[in-house]
C-alpha cells in the first residue's frame, strides 16, 4: 500500500512536470498575438502543404501524438478538431481526429482510475445511482448517449465514466463512435476555413465567412445535433 502511494506521488510529480514543460516551451515560441495573426495562419497553410506533399505519413503520426498528448495535458477537442480539418481535410480530418482523441481520452480515463478512483466515487458516486443503473443494463449503448451529448468540459467528459467503471474496448468505441457526428462537424468547418483563407490574400470579414457554404451548411447540423442532445439528455435524466 505505501509503495503504491508513493508510485501515484512520483508519477503525478512527473505528468505536472511534463505539462509544465510543454506550456513553457510552447509560449516560448509562439506568443498569442503571433497565433492569432492572418498572415501567420496563412504562412503555415503553405507550410503544412509541403509537409503533407513530402511525407504525408509522418504528418499523420506527429499529428496523433499531438492530440493524444493535447487530450492528457487536459485540452479541450474543438480546438485540435478544427485544426485537422484545417491540414488534413473533411473526411481524412475526421477519422483522424476521432482516433487521436478516442486514444487520448482512453489513456487519461485509465490515468483516471489510477489516481482519482476512490476521491471521484466518494465525491459524484451518491449523485449518480440512477445513470449507474442505466449503464448496468447496456454499457456499451448509454455510454455511446453520454459520448454524444456531451455538454461537459472535454477533461471531465474523459474522466467521468470512472462512476461507471466502463470497460476499456466499449469506452474507446463508445468515444470513437459517439463523437463522430459533432468532430465532422468541427472539422467541416476547419476545412472551409481553410478553403477560405486559401482564396483570401487579406483576412475575409465575419459576414463573408459566415456566407460561405463551407461554413454554414456545418453551422446548421451543429444546431440540429444540439437540439437532439438537448432531447436525448432531457430524456435520460426523466
Amino acid at each position: 500500500m505505501e509503495n503504491t502511494k508513493k508510485l501515484k506521488i512520483y508519477l503525478g510529480i512527473s505528468y505536472i512536470i511534463l505539462v509544465s514543460t510543454f506550456l513553457y516551451f510552447f509560449f516560448a515560441n509562439f506568443s498569442l498575438q503571433e497565433l492569432s495573426s492572418y498572415e501567420f495562419i496563412k504562412n503555415n497553410i503553405n507550410y503544412f502543404s509541403k509537409i503533407k506533399n513530402n511525407n504525408y505519413f509522418a504528418l499523420l503520426s506527429l499529428f496523433f501524438l499531438f492530440v493524444v498528448i493535447w487530450v492528457l495535458l487536459l485540452g479541450f477537442g474543438s480546438p485540435v478538431a478544427l485544426l485537422s480539418g484545417f491540414i488534413f481535410g473533411k473526411w481524412v480530418g475526421t477519422i483522424l481526429i476521432a482516433i487521436s482523441l478516442s486514444a487520448g481520452s482512453l489513456i487519461l480515463y485509465l490515468i483516471a482510475i489510477f489516481f482519482f478512483k476512490d476521491l471521484i466515487q466518494q465525491k459524484l458516486g451518491n449523485k449518480m445511482v440512477f445513470l449507474k443503473e442505466l449503464f448496468k443494463k447496456n454499457e456499451f449503448l448509454y455510454f455511446l448517449i453520454y459520448r454524444f451529448i456531451g455538454g461537459l468540459p472535454f477533461f471531465i467528459h474523459n474522466t467521468l465514466p470512472v462512476i461507471f467503471n466502463v470497460k476499456i474496448i466499449n469506452y474507446f468505441f463508445g468515444t470513437l463512435i459517439g463523437m463522430i457526428p459533432q468532430l465532422f462537424i468541427i472539422v467541416s468547418i476547419g476545412s472551409g476555413l481553410e478553403k477560405i483563407i486559401k482564396a483570401n490574400t487579406t483576412p475575409p470579414s465575419f459576414f463573408e465567412i459566415i456566407a460561405s457554404k463551407e461554413i454554414y451548411l456545418p453551422l446548421i447540423f451543429f444546431l440540429i445535433i444540439v437540439v437532439i442532445s438537448i432531447f436525448l439528455k432531457k430524456k435520460l435524466y426523466k
